[in-house]
């Protein structure tokens, strides 16, 4: 999936992203089964992986989820977060701005719930609400937006300098695949209460948004913090992506089970 990386500088167009792209997993029940399999391993390392984590405390993840309405967030978080132990793992949404909130910089609630050391942090949305939804309703001037990014470059290398590994992903999907996921929402009545009138107004700035996800992922893609493309179409194939990444960047971490206590003899130990 390297294709999908976007390198710092790079431009990107969207729309030469196929949202629908497998890989080379057919697109049947033969090779929906095989991701599935794959996933179930990855999911199974990166449990292992997560224990070391939490045991060294000198590392961070910090896993950030951007998409389209029902680009498939929460399931992603669902699926391939299965198996870890919710101790060392934070799930945040960030929502409309406090009172509080707004009376500082807009990266000052953002920062309070960066991942400690040891830590798995998710941000299902983050901090990028901040030059998406206030550029596609102009909200904000360009002038704004531009300094906005710059702050986030700096932002998100201050954290991978202090230990955070940071893994951006964009949730690809189509205008055709969110109208299908909508429509299921609506004729499911287990689902209905997902379903917010306001997806169908935000539908409608669907151009507009792929227009500021582009300008936004060129502008914030940088060699410690690159946005990374996720085909979301097929949520099986989503989940395969984003579990192999995650599990890779917990092993570039090189970290090993901490040594017990040096001053205890665990041959001789006795439990009364």
């Amino acid at each position: 999936m390297k294709n999908y990386q976007i390198k710092p500088g790079n431009k990107i167009r969207l729309s030469q992203c196929d949202p629908d792209d497998t890989g080379s997993y057919e697109k049947n029940r033969q090779g929906k089964e095989k991701s599935k399999a794959v996933t179930k391993k990855l999911i199974d390392k990166l449990s292992e992986l997560q224990e070391r984590l939490y045991a060294n405390s000198t590392r961070a993840l910090l896993i950030v989820l951007q998409g389209m309405d029902t680009s498939g967030k929460d399931g992603t978080i669902k699926h391939v977060m299965s198996g870890v132990n919710p101790q060392g793992c934070k799930v945040v949404t960030f929502k409309t701005p406090s009172a509080e909130e707004l009376g500082h910089d807009f990266l000052w609630r953002v920062h309070q719930k960066a991942p400690a050391k040891g830590q798995i942090g998710i941000f299902n949305r983050s901090h990028y609400e901040d030059v998406l939804i206030t550029r596609v309703h102009g909200l904000l001037s360009d002038k704004v937006i531009k300094q906005r990014f710059n702050q986030i470059k700096e932002f998100e290398e201050l954290l991978s300098e202090s230990g955070t590994v940071i893994l951006k992903f964009f949730l690809h999907i189509s205008k055709d695949e969110q109208k299908n996921r909508l429509e299921e929402r609506i004729n499911n009545p287990q689902k209905r209460w997902k379903f917010s009138e306001a997806d169908l107004e935000e539908r409608k700035f669907w151009g507009n948004y792929i227009e500021a996800f582009e300008t936004m992922m060129a502008a914030t893609s940088i060699e410690s913090a690159p946005w990374h493309i996720v085909p979301a179409n097929h949520k099986w194939f989503r989940n395969l992506i984003i579990a192999d990444h995650v599990v890779i960047a917990l092993e570039e971490m090189k970290l090993k089970t901490p040594p017990p206590p040096a001053h205890i003899n665990f041959d001789t130990l006795k439990i009364e």
